[in-house]
């Protein structure tokens, strides 16, 4: 793999949410001391890189349905503290930056952050493919057609975006996301530094989220690293009929296939469990079976 921390596939990305909102009920940022938030996510960042995270993902404006957005003064004021912090206290440690604003991904970068992790690929922010190709940072660009104003909202199995009618699902977030990597290159970016996310929980139906993950091995032709972040999304709450902070089994499930066709990343809240998914189902693949 032409990126180090793809040396074993699929490298775990442990989230991080410096946020007061996430769909997930796992966000830090709970009180109002900054300070408090830096001591949890350091705390966070040691537990997952214990148990075996190869990428912190650190986050600090939610983008869950129905969220309300934030500035990127306030973005930076969450995350700048804790990235500074984890890269004080854990020399060598690979964190990317959930954010779609280029101003806050050159902070993140120049802070020493190394990825750069757009959930609107480059497209949200006029400046953010050249601030990409500016810092260096390998780049994941996801597929998203939704709109943030197209939701629907369960108390308690959280809200979905709409999906946008597909013609031909697949073959259309295939066209999609090579035309982000090919917007990407023409901006500057190297080829070998683009990540692609097929964008699950964005903007698609149960079915087709699991399309996404069942057909993992197609989206790898078109010959970047792929990115899968299934974890606690709501199609499983909806499938299984549970709520965030009870989908570990059905987020494993997606984990094990997602190994299974190749996915080189994946994106998850519950590392240690994730890891050993990860671990036992690619053993389970060594044997030929």
């Amino acid at each position: 793999m032409p990126l180090s921390f793809l040396s074993e596939t699929p490298a775990v990305m442990g989230i991080l949410n410096v946020t007061p909102d996430s769909f997930s009920g796992d966000g830090l940022s709970q009180v109002d001391s900054s300070d408090m938030a830096v001591e949890q996510s350091l705390r966070q960042a040691e537990r997952f890189l214990a148990d075996g995270a190869d990428i912190l993902d650190i986050g600090g404006e939610s983008t869950r349905p129905g969220a309300t957005p934030i500035d990127a003064e306030t973005e930076w004021r969450r995350i700048g503290p804790v990235i500074k912090a984890i890269c004080r206290d854990f020399p060598g440690v690979v964190l990317s930056v959930d954010t779609y604003k280029a101003s806050v991904a050159r902070k993140a970068v120049a802070a020493g952050a190394a990825i750069i992790n757009d959930v609107w690929g480059g497209l949200a922010d006029p400046d953010m493919l050249s601030a990409m190709a500016d810092t260096g940072a390998p780049a994941v660009l996801m597929h998203n057609r939704s709109k943030p104003s197209d939701t629907i909202i369960d108390e308690r199995l959280g809200g979905a975006y709409v999906a946008p009618d597909y013609e031909n699902f697949m073959d259309e977030i295939l066209v999609e996301l090579q035309d982000l990597a090919a917007s990407a290159e023409a901006a500057g970016i190297a080829k070998e530094k683009i990540i692609l996310d097929p964008g699950i929980g964005f903007g698609k139906t149960d079915e087709q989220n699991m399309m996404l993950i069942s057909q993992a091995d197609r989206l790898r032709t078109l010959g970047y690293p792929i990115l899968l972040g299934p974890s606690r999304k709501g199609f499983i709450g909806r499938i299984l009929d549970v709520s965030s902070t009870d989908r570990l089994e059905g987020t494993a499930a997606t984990i094990a296939v997602a190994t299974m066709k190749g996915a080189d990343i994946v994106r998850v809240h519950d590392v240690r469990a994730m890891k050993r998914v990860v671990t036992m189902t690619r053993a389970i693949m060594a044997t030929g079976v």
